[in-house]
């Protein structure tokens, strides 16, 4: 095969952006800020001039953006940076430039994870988004869905185990296996249908659909124990949507209290079934608190079918890195016609 030249590549480009690269879109993203914040965080003592120099921080964590929008992992990654031009011109990489294998990126991701940056990277997104005009308005949605993990076959008593904290007789002699077992995931039933892995607890404003605040929990956690931690005080409408798991004498004595009002779903009761007056209300609600499935199902799509990580640290920054990414895309859509 024949080498493109310059004009041939510039011609392809040209080509990508006339059929809407959607990576062209997310330019209106203040990439200095991510940047010059985890410089600060991954800054540490040079002891000699030796070795190559690091890859750039914003290039690295606009890597860890297309791996969440895409779904893909560490190797995919390093072989789409290849193989195309979009990526390449997204990252700011030339052909003659060096490009990050698996592995770099795989500890670019894991520093961070273990400094607990990708919170602080969210808050900082947030910060921004309210600077520039898009703050929380019109009430709160709140909800939770599953993140599933790829089961794992433990017995029975392996699990109880588990459950109580405790690690199961014999996995501490083999720390091949037991590296590869999640403790901090947890089993639970719903609707008749089980589930293993994590729950991502989100707040979204109303108006714009932005993620304003999230928690990460085991997925036995239930939706009304993170309830108050999540209450996004600054929504310019008092008002809050969700539906009838959160409803509770305890919530609605926690909304009372700060002001906001109550229009999370009712739910019947064993011998007091909904009046029709409380049907209606209930699909009044329901037509605004549907504004946060239509979140849940793009975050389903980014994360896949279940995310690849072991303990809750991780599956927490997966989970809050695609959070951010939602919120950069959405608000890539939003400043195209502010």
């Amino acid at each position: 095969m024949g080498q493109l030249g310059l004009f041939d590549l510039e011609n392809r480009l040209a080509e990508l952006s006339r059929m809407g690269d959607p990576l062209e879109k997310l330019s209106v993203i203040p990439w200095h800020k991510f940047e010059a914040r985890i410089h600060h965080i991954m800054m540490k003592p040079k002891l000699s001039n030796a070795g190559r120099p690091p890859f750039k921080y914003g290039m690295m964590f606009k890597i860890m953006v297309l791996q969440h929008m895409y779904n893909l992992s560490d190797a995919q990654m390093q072989f789409q940076i290849i193989d195309r031009l979009s990526f390449r011109r997204f990252l700011g990489i030339g052909s003659e430039d060096r490009i990050p294998d698996e592995k770099t990126i795989w500890f670019f991701r894991e520093t961070l994870t273990q400094a607990g940056a990708i919170q602080k990277l969210f808050k900082l997104f947030d910060r921004y988004l309210n600077e520039a005009g898009f703050t929380a308005k019109k009430g709160q949605i709140i909800d939770a869905t599953f993140v599933e993990l790829p089961r794992q076959r433990n017995t029975r008593d392996e699990n109880e185990k588990i459950e109580k904290g405790e690690v199961p007789d014999g996995w501490e002699d083999n720390q091949a296996m037991l590296r590869q077992k999640d403790l901090d995931a947890r089993w639970v039933k719903k609707n008749e249908e089980t589930h293993y892995g994590y729950k991502n607890h989100l707040n979204v404003d109303a108006k714009h659909k932005i993620i304003r605040d999230y928690a990460v929990t085991p997925a036995s956690v239930h939706d009304s124990q993170v309830f108050e931690e999540i209450l996004d005080v600054d929504n310019t409408r008092k008002t809050l949507w969700a539906d009838s798991a959160y409803q509770s004498e305890e919530t609605r004595g926690k909304l009372f209290r700060r002001g906001i009002k109550n229009n999370i779903n009712r739910k019947g009761k064993r011998g007091h079934p909904l009046s029709e007056f409380q049907k209606e209300r209930n699909r009044e609600r329901s037509s605004v608190r549907a504004r946060i499935e239509h979140v849940n199902g793009r975050l389903d799509v980014m994360i896949g079918r279940w995310i690849h990580c072991i303990g809750r640290l991780r599956a927490a920054a997966r989970i809050g890195m695609t959070n951010l990414v939602y919120n950069m895309t959405r608000y890539a859509y939003l400043a195209r016609y502010a």
